[in-house]
């Protein structure tokens, strides 16, 4: 039987047709019923090419099934590679969805995003003044390389014997990132990239961000380490966006100096890095869940800084996202799920090191592997294939809405904005996930809603 529109798409709705321009070779259509009817869908048709925590979530998802080689699907976690080879040869029908936005780049590659956030600070400085744009001072002063290699030399010269950290745009993993305080160990980088470039001429150089170090990491245990958050943009326009209440501390094997910066294992917290430490310890790993870390900083600052310190990273990801708003293409058929990595320093303030579009879903512990399951659960929840929420909600899971156009606001009914003085945002990051009961609950609501009406 050939799933209807209205079972896909809602009461009322119709599909839409794939239009005869499309028609050929070169489009894949998706969602598509070739010449019947849609009656009811029975089932929802996934797609990857991830095996990792991800399949296991998808392939246990009631109703969901998975497509595989050339089958025709209505849901597709895809990675970047293939959104960049295919999606302009490709037609969804109204209800498929994939998981990233066409041009994800303006945030995730590290010279874009800092491109983007620069541009937008300016904008806020002219048309709200300086002290709205200071609320965009939270990546640290960085150059993209080769291209503004003057200006970083100038820069340089101003602040003799600080360090830096040059890493490669769009590489991830810790990989090519490395420290320096010398000229030199830029000259002999330059001297690297165009002696490659010589023997292969159809390769461009491969750009670098070169990023003031934060010397001054908050240090646990005296070790360095930076947040991974999780969050999930479903629109750009307008701005729709969730943050999910877990994450983690990611910590460095070794305790930090800024005597030996060519060591990684102090400097970098990827795990990619840190696991091929010597003295790492596989079943520990080198992470804390968020509410483990909050508690720790509570005990030792107060819960009023604490408070301030999440506001403020609450703060980056509404400012990050509005710095590419205008410029993401913000496809209907589109989400996506970010891995933001934060940096704490000593004096408590929160600095964006960069966005990842595909945030590793391999877990490195049981503990992880019950985060990263919990979460890409209740992504499925919020993307919502099944179409059972009202789009009213402003808790799914683990995910609470932190921007609907606009600030949402913890309290029910519309918030009064004029002077923002009351208004708390409804953000919980580091806090109690109680997940399993809040869905209850809302799917329990939901089917009540659903018998009253019918």
């Amino acid at each position: 039987m050939v799933p209807s529109s209205e079972a896909l798409l809602g009461p009322g709705t119709t599909a839409i047709r794939c239009p005869k321009k499309l028609q050929n070779q070169n489009y894949k259509g998706h969602g598509l019923s070739k010449g019947k009817e849609r009656q009811q869908r029975a089932s929802i048709r996934f797609k990857t090419t991830l095996m990792n925590t991800l399949m296991d979530v998808l392939r246990h998802r009631p109703g969901w099934v998975e497509v595989k080689d050339e089958g025709e699907w209505d849901f597709y976690w895809c990675d970047v590679s293939w959104l960049r080879e295919n999606f302009d040869h490709t037609y969804m029908d109204e209800h498929v969805r994939i998981s990233h936005f066409r041009n994800h780049y303006e945030l995730t590659r590290k010279n874009y995003m800092v491109k983007n956030l620069k541009r937008f600070r300016k904008q806020l400085e002219r048309e709200a003044g300086k002290l709205e744009a200071a609320k965009c001072d939270f990546f640290p002063k960085t150059f993209e390389m080769p291209c503004e290699y003057h200006l970083f030399v100038e820069e340089f010269r101003k602040n003799p014997g600080i360090t830096w950290i040059m890493k490669p745009v769009a590489r991830s993993q810790g990989k090519g990132i490395f420290l320096f305080r010398r000229l030199k160990d830029i000259m002999d980088w330059r001297k690297d990239t165009r002696s490659s470039d010589d023997q292969k001429d159809d390769i461009p150089v491969e750009n670098y961000v070169a990023q003031r170090y934060i010397e001054n990491p908050y240090l646990i245990g005296g070790r360095k380490f930076d947040l991974r958050v999780y969050v999930l943009v479903m629109s750009y326009i307008p701005l729709w966006a969730w943050l999910y209440r877990d994450g983690f501390a990611r910590f460095s094997n070794t305790r930090f100096t800024l005597n030996s910066i060519d060591d990684q294992y102090i400097h970098l917290t990827n795990v990619a890095v840190q696991k091929t430490s010597p003295d790492y310890h596989p079943k520990k790993g080198c992470k804390w869940m968020l509410q483990r870390f909050r508690q720790y900083l509570a005990s030792k600052h107060g819960p009023e800084a604490v408070e301030t310190l999440f506001r403020d990273i609450d703060n980056i990801f509404v400012k990050s996202l509005q710095s590419v708003q205008k410029v993401i293409i913000s496809d209907k058929h589109c989400f996506e799920l970010y891995g933001y990595d934060i940096l704490i320093d000593q004096d408590l303030k929160p600095w964006l090191l960069e966005v990842n579009a595909s945030p590793s879903l391999t877990a490195s512990s049981q503990e992880d592997y019950e985060l990263k399951t919990c979460l890409l659960e209740d992504t499925l929840h919020v993307v919502d294939m099944e179409a059972r929420l009202t789009g009213r909600e402003k808790r799914v899971g683990g995910f609470d809405l932190m921007w609907n156009d606009g600030p949402v606001s913890r309290e029910e009914g519309a918030p009064d904005l004029s002077g923002m003085g009351n208004f708390v945002t409804n953000t919980h990051l580091g806090c109690v996930n109680d997940r399993k009961k809040q869905l209850r609950q809302l799917f329990c609501s939901l089917q009540v809603q659903k018998k009253a009406s019918s």
